[in-house]
């Protein structure tokens, strides 16, 4: 079975930094776009950075300039660097990937979610 898991989340102080990973296993042939998402409390999950198999980028507004997602085809891992972060970067965060791949099922293009880390940061 496909797996996505998240490590890297903790308690940081205002202005530090922390760094999230998001690795995949399983029975994989192909990762295409790479997502991660937050969720704060009382919130909808919302998307935060993307990469695709091209290897272009996009963020949420809110994380330009912070945030640096990145992957690693080889190791099938993306990465979320994040700086400067804010007490309102509180959140569960989610990675979210586009996979080629699958179980005694079959395989087919799938959405997979892993199961997310918690970044608290304090003021």
């Amino acid at each position: 079975q496909v797996q996505l898991v998240e490590s890297g989340g903790g308690l940081v102080q205002a202005g530090e930094s922390l760094r999230l990973s998001c690795a995949a296993s399983g029975r994989i042939f192909s990762i295409d776009g790479f997502h991660w998402y937050r969720q704060a409390p009382g919130n909808q999950r919302e998307l935060v950075a993307t990469t695709t198999s091209g290897g272009s980028t996009d963020y949420a507004d809110s994380v330009k300039g912070r945030f640096t997602i990145s992957r690693d085809n080889a190791k099938k891992t993306v990465y979320l660097q994040m700086n400067s972060l804010k007490p309102e970067d509180t959140a569960v965060y989610y990675c979210r990937a586009n996979i080629y791949g699958g179980g005694p099922g079959g395989v087919r293009w799938n959405y997979y979610w892993g199961q997310g880390t918690q970044v608290t940061v304090s003021s």
